[in-house]
């Protein structure tokens, strides 16, 4: 366990920055104390010892008298770099061979080749950034949505780790308090006013409880959001599945029951992602195959966020839809009922139904009518248009929600233990317990399974 974190190494890390496969450019990343001296033996150009950090050198790579290529080398000269060592990054040309034979050259003269997250491990231990702020620079590189960006710079740049130090500055002032009581135990005085511990607690609660809260929508920012398209067979599934898609993905057939297990894919709204499911028909069906699939399409409506009902408006009446609505949801998740073949029924039939079913949406999968507008529903289901993505906290992080309610749970033992009116040493260990699952989330407090089981996720690279 660790309270500060610093490294010594010795040894110098090389690993191929750029993703696999034969392109333009391709940079290769090393750090440590050698990271120099290493390129500088195999580099002719500039002596690179000596030469200003953030400089960019031209040069070959050479193994002996032998050309490998012509490369650009940058320098980063400790501690002004991103693992705070000595970094240089090669950008050689992109081909396979050449950067294989590159990197073999730069084993050779001293380098081990990376573990996966090193770099941002080194980082973090030579004080970079927070453990918070680590794990946040590998949602960055998974960032796939504009949100998902967003989220992942704001806790880069220590939104979230600022909000957690704040939380634990404060408890760790009562801490140290009750601490000093313990050591004047015989002569009954009392530092911490117990009144200003109990608020404290209160407000510390009120804001982990909006923290975890906040993780129903970081998860979706993160993750996707899980849509079910569910309907009878022939409402049009499938059509309207390749129409968001804009791909032909889902077989289209008249035949009822083409759709025996799910189909699924993404795409990105409004800077929000949708993992669509498309599902079996729903119906009675002696066909133990597409029975299957009805099972299955009931389990995915159970692991949904969000669910779209769609119906044939000249099939289905306004009853029908609203009972499968209500048998379909009964834990009340947001559903968005959707009349397809718009263009088969009379504006009569449309007035009707958007009188008797609130917020359906009438569209026509075949021709695309009406498309922008079940986006733009779908988004505003999500409640994220309302979302301040600057201004608010959002924990996007599972262990960060582990941690946040070991916290909670020691902070209630602290509350009970104030009332009950328990030995002040019992109630120094519940906060101690509070704080160290505070120090969990930042790193001020880890542990060498807890460090290999975040940076092994990472890649090699980074």
């Amino acid at each position: 366990m660790s309270l500060i974190h610093t490294l010594t190494t010795t040894d110098t890390i090389v690993a191929v920055a750029t993703a696999a496969g034969t392109g333009a450019i391709a940079v290769i990343r090393l750090s440590g104390p050698k990271a120099i001296s290493i390129t500088n033996a195999v580099f002719k150009g500039k002596d690179l010892a000596g030469q200003p950090s953030h400089t960019i050198h031209f040069g070959t790579i050479r193994d002996g008298e032998k050309v490998l290529d012509e490369v650009l080398v940058s320098l980063f000269v400790a501690p002004h770099s991103y693992t705070k060592e000595n970094v240089v990054e090669i950008s050689c040309h992109g081909s396979d061979f050449i950067v294989q034979q590159i990197v073999k050259l730069l084993l050779s003269k001293g380098g081990r080749l990376a573990n996966a997250g090193e770099f941002t491990k080194r980082a973090f231990l030579n004080g970079q950034f927070d453990l918070a702020q680590a794990e946040a620079v590998a949602d960055l590189i998974a960032s796939d949505s504009a949100l998902s960006h967003e989220v992942a710079m704001k806790q880069m740049r220590g939104g979230f780790s600022q909000e957690i130090k704040r939380l634990r500055g404060e408890l760790v002032h009562f801490a140290s308090m009750i601490e000093l009581e313990l050591d004047f135990g015989e002569e009954d005085v009392e530092f911490a006013d117990r009144e200003q511990l109990r608020a404290l607690i209160n407000n510390i609660q009120s804001i982990i409880r909006e923290l975890l809260k906040s993780f129903e929508l970081g998860n979706v920012i993160k993750n996707g959001v899980p849509t079910v398209i569910v309907g009878k067979p022939n409402a049009g599934k499938s059509t309207l599945l390749n129409q968001l898609l804009n791909e032909e993905k889902a077989i289209v057939s008249d035949v009822p029951g083409t759709t025996r297990d799910f189909i699924e894919d993404e795409i990105n709204i409004g800077g929000i992602t949708f993992r669509f499911i498309d599902t079996a028909g729903l119906r009675e069906t002696t066909d133990k195959v597409e029975a299957i699939g009805v099972e299955r399409t009931m389990q995915k409506l159970s692991q949904s966020s969000l669910i779209i009902y769609l119906f044939d408006i000249t099939e289905e009446t306004a009853e029908e839809v609203q009972a499968e609505l209500d048998r379909l949801n009964p834990d009340k998740r947001p559903i968005l009922a959707v009349a397809n073949k718009m263009d088969q029924a009379s504006p009569e039939k449309l007035a009707a139904l958007q009188q008797s079913i609130t917020g359906v949406l009438p569209i026509s999968a075949a021709q695309g009518a009406n498309l922008d507008e079940l986006k733009q529903a779908l988004v505003d289901k999500v409640t994220l248009g309302k979302l301040n993505t600057q201004q608010q906290t959002i924990v996007t992080n599972l262990r960060h929600v582990d941690s946040l309610n070991k916290t909670y749970a020691a902070l209630d033992d602290v509350l009970n233990g104030l009332a009950l009116g328990i030995s002040n040493d019992l109630v120094a260990a519940d906060i101690r317990r509070a704080l160290y699952s505070l120090g969990e989330i930042t790193g001020e407090i880890t542990t060498d399974d807890l460090l290999d089981n975040i940076f092994t996720k990472f890649c090699i690279g980074k």
